[in-house]
């Protein structure tokens, strides 16, 4: 599901009339079997917000009974992913023996580093019933020093994510600081990961940092004159007292932070050398990194494109 894919096409708008929105990208719908992902980071236009390089959103996706999602154990290098869901449930398994449920309001970050593998499934249980799914997933760039880190797995209940209201919208700050208040979420350079849920007519003023985006989950918003629909994200220039308005129900993510420089991204990997990712992949292919406990017997290979 977080597998780098070089297929995903976007549309890409740039806002005219406004220096504080620099872009506007939708993604398209990829199948994946069952279940939609869209694949708005990265794209040509913008590779990265801040420390974030990718940013996935799976589903919502109903299963019958029997089905489910099974991603087999896969490498990556360099970076953090953050896992987050809205709906139902998933069992994060890595090479480090961590074996986690993750259900809605949770943060999962795994920090890969020098190497680690995981797979992303569902408990067998789950599966006996008909069952959703809806969620996101990110990846954050590891700052130079750090990306070749020791890999670590660290996960937060969603009654330890700090919450507050902001003119009436209930806002958690998941990662970062912002609004009076700090997530407990560990980083490593100046990151910021946010969800508000807005009901129709209520306004937010966005967050101040140095790179920003926002990311409509569902409904509608409209910002500096310009309408968000469903799935849109917007890419902003640094600035202050922007602010967006509900024309719907609406859940939004607002992603940012401090840039962390220039990244090269193939497959699962992110690094700021290519001969780190160059190491990986052979190191995939020979079977050098890692297994996953009790997931032992399945992996993804390297692709061929």
């Amino acid at each position: 599901m977080s597998n780098l894919s070089k297929s995903l096409e976007h549309e890409c708008t740039v806002a005219s009339g406004c220096s504080a929105l620099k872009l506007v990208l939708t993604p398209k719908d990829k199948d994946l079997g069952g279940f939609k992902v869209r694949r708005t980071l990265p794209v040509r236009a913008c590779r990265s917000v801040g420390p974030w390089v990718f940013f996935d959103h799976m589903g919502p996706a109903h299963f019958n009974a029997g089905q489910g999602i099974d991603v087999r154990p896969h490498p990556h290098i360099g970076l953090a992913t953050v896992t987050y869901l809205f709906e139902g449930e998933m069992l994060h398994r890595d090479s480090l023996g961590s074996e986690q449920t993750i259900v809605p309001g949770d943060t999962n970050l795994m920090v890969a580093g020098r190497g680690i593998v995981h797979s992303e499934r569902q408990r067998e249980e789950i599966k006996t019933a008909p069952q959703d799914i809806h969620g996101l997933q990110l990846w954050l760039a590891l700052p130079t020093q750090d990306e070749v880190c020791d890999p670590a797995f660290y996960h937060y209940a969603s009654g330890d994510i700090p919450s507050v209201t902001v003119n009436g919208v209930p806002v958690r700050v998941l990662i970062g600081t912002a609004y009076g208040v700090a997530s407990p979420v560990k980083t490593f350079s100046e990151t910021l990961y946010i969800e508000a849920r807005m009901q129709a007519g209520q306004t937010l003023e966005l967050p101040t940092t140095d790179e920003l985006a926002l990311y409509v989950v569902t409904g509608r918003l409209s910002v500096l004159d310009k309408a968000l629909e469903q799935h849109n994200m917007a890419i902003f220039a640094k600035g202050s007292g922007i602010s967006v308005k509900a024309e719907a129900d609406t859940t939004l993510a607002l992603i940012g932070g401090a840039p962390v420089g220039k990244r090269y991204m193939d497959w699962n990997f992110v690094a700021s050398d290519k001969s780190l990712i160059e190491q990986a992949k052979q190191d995939w292919q020979a079977g050098q990194f890692p297994k996953v406990p009790n997931d032992e017997v399945e992996s993804i290979p390297l692709p061929e494109w």
